[in-house]
């Protein structure tokens, strides 16, 4: 309200069509429905949801339970990470935009796995999250009443964002991942913080500045001073991800903190980010806003 003025219309294909991109902020099974006629008629799609995300489509039926409308084209949705696929993204029509654990998880583990320095087959991803995670929606358990006081683990015998998780990391090493991903849910309403533990097999020496190397360019990853511990709202409301690189006790064990606010790196900033490359605006226009602190 004193801000916009906006109509809402009905989500319909020829209201659709008039616009030059379309963002499906929509449950799983939504977007699949109506991407191709959209596509079709010229206009860009950027998925929030995870219909467009898994390469594989069998195992996307497995992890989300109904059939998808529109296999044929997962193989042209670019999966929208932008530190990893910038120029992918550029040139592309539809955009699979992440999840938010697998946004975290990584841009976390990603340098370590580029420069093969990492055991890949004992990945651990302990990860919370805030209850917008789990969306907008009468359920008793996301309910603050329930969540507040209380820290809980859950799905610890399968996520749906795992497989997310182990497709790009895959990608990233040339070869198939092992990673153990523990979610956890936490009493306040946004943030993810991820704890990634693996083991090194490589010289250790210059972590540090092999992660502000890898990220320099980034405008929306923040590579913390050794020792540092970011902390979820340093990013609150912001399109940052904050690192910090560990190794206790000088051991073979290398722990990476990742944190992001997961309704804006994890979502709709991330969503407007790939948005910017599409139709090559500023990657950070409109995206500016600095964390909600305190």
């Amino acid at each position: 309200r004193k801000l916009l003025d906006a109509c809402f219309t009905q989500p319909e294909i020829d209201t659709l069509a008039q616009c030059d991109v379309v963002f499906f902020a929509t449950p799983n099974g939504t977007a699949m429905q109506m991407a191709e006629a959209l596509l079709e008629r010229g206009v860009k799609v950027i998925d929030l949801s995870a219909d467009f995300r898994l390469q594989n489509v069998e195992e996307w039926q497995h992890w989300y339970g109904m059939n998808h409308a529109c296999p044929d084209l997962i193989r042209h949705a670019v999966y929208g990470l932008p530190e990893v696929n910038r120029a992918a993204i550029q040139q592309a029509n539809l955009i699979a935009c992440p999840g938010c654990y697998p946004t975290a998880v990584q841009l976390g583990f990603l340098p370590l796995i580029e420069n093969k320095l990492v055991d890949l087959g004992h990945l651990i991803a302990d990860v919370k999250s805030g209850v917008s995670g789990a969306g907008r929606k009468a359920e008793l358990a996301a309910l603050m009443s329930e969540t507040g006081e209380s820290f809980k683990a859950y799905a610890v015998s399968g996520h749906r964002h795992l497989p997310e998780i182990r497709q790009g990391l895959a990608i990233a090493a040339g070869q198939a991942v092992q990673l153990t991903f523990v979610p956890h849910l936490t009493p306040m309403i946004r943030g993810i913080h991820a704890t990634l533990y693996a083991q090194l097999r490589g010289n250790a020496s210059s972590l540090q500045a092999l992660y502000e190397q890898r990220y320099a360019n980034e405008p929306f990853v923040d590579v913390l001073p050794q020792a540092s511990h970011p902390d979820t709202r340093n990013v609150r409301g912001s399109n940052n991800c904050q690192i910090s690189l560990h190794q206790p006790q000088d051991g073979n064990t290398v722990v990476v903190l990742s944190v992001i606010d997961n309704l804006v790196k994890g979502a709709s900033g991330q969503a407007v980010q790939n948005m910017n490359l599409m139709f090559g605006l500023a990657e950070t226009a409109g995206l500016g806003t600095v964390a909600l602190y305190p």
